[in-house]
């Protein structure tokens, strides 16, 4: 920094015409301004000014040096200025990850309407059923659904995340009434495949007391967009997460069934979180995105 402040003092006594110009510009004495000259014409060898006690003015080697100092010093000015409206500003390069059920529903829906509100942002979006490590690749933000684990990034819950039971009106008519958790064995039952042992749905009622079913069915998966469609298709009975049936039970073409119970195929507390590097709590790009989302939680729009 101190050779920047050399050659400022140098273009801006040109610019100024004085030294004593340039001091009431840049906030110092004229004798800082001259010592700033003197070892910048002692470090290159030559004399970049003539100077009198009337006036100054560029000698040819001076001249080559101010127009291209110039040049440097807006450059590094412009530099400056990127930067610091790329921590005040939304703009640049969103690296966004997520699981697939909940990408494709919450969050590929609304992207368009996200980049039109911030023009200056680029979003590249990976789905996928894993977690990304936001640390070790370049992901700025991770949605993740369920419990999370301890660790040094920071999560922000844009909803919670409960599973309901559900199939289609035609499927209901069509097959016994499901009145209870243990009429589900007798159901086919679309599972997501977290394993390869048995499937067990857990139940609490209103009591809090916990019943396990193991249920069977004629199709698994582990990619929730596929088993939303074989349920939607009164192919069978579904353990999805709230939001993922949101305007599918609004409309009627699937019924919550048990309503009375709180069902989960693992933890019976979840939620959908934005996760990202507590290096990067501050950039506007992260802030802005997160917000619009939640907001979109928040209002019910899933």
């Amino acid at each position: 920094m101190e050779w920047i402040q050399t050659m400022r003092s140098f273009v801006d006594t040109v610019q100024q015409g004085s030294m004593s110009g340039a001091s009431r510009k840049l906030g110092c004495s004229p004798a800082s301004i001259s010592r700033h000259i003197t070892s910048l014409e002692e470090h290159l060898g030559t004399q970049l000014l003539k100077r009198s006690s009337r006036s100054l003015a560029l000698t040819e080697a001076g001249k080559i040096y101010y127009d291209q100092v110039e040049q440097i010093l807006l450059q590094f000015s412009e530099a400056n200025r990127s930067i610091t409206e790329l921590q005040t500003k939304p703009q640049g390069v969103l690296s966004v990850h997520s699981r697939m059920l909940v990408g494709q529903i919450m969050i590929v829906p609304y992207l368009s309407e996200f980049l039109d509100l911030h023009p200056n942002i680029t979003v590249d979006l990976k789905l996928s059923n894993s977690i990304a490590p936001v640390i070790d690749q370049n992901t700025d933000i991770d949605i993740r659904i369920g419990q999370l684990e301890d660790s040094s990034l920071i999560a922000r819950k844009l909803t919670s995340s409960k599973r309901i039971i559900c199939a289609t009106p035609a499927y209901i008519a069509k097959n016994p009434a499901i009145e209870k958790p243990q009429d589900l064995a007798e159901h086919n039952c679309i599972t997501y495949r977290i394993n390869s042992g048995s499937q067990t749905w857990r139940f609490l009622n209103k009591d809090n007391h916990m019943e396990e079913v193991q249920i069977k069915g004629r199709f698994q998966t582990d990619f929730g967009f596929s088993l939303l469609q074989m349920v939607k298709s009164s192919f069978g009975v579904a353990l999805l997460p709230d939001w993922a049936v949101h305007r599918d039970l609004q409309q009627a073409s699937l019924v919550r069934l048990l309503p009375d119970h709180t069902v989960s195929h693992m933890e019976f507390e979840n939620g959908v979180y934005a996760v990202f590097a507590s290096s990067r709590q501050t950039s506007p790009k992260i802030r802005v995105f997160i917000d619009f989302f939640a907001e979109i939680f928040r209002n019910g729009q899933i």
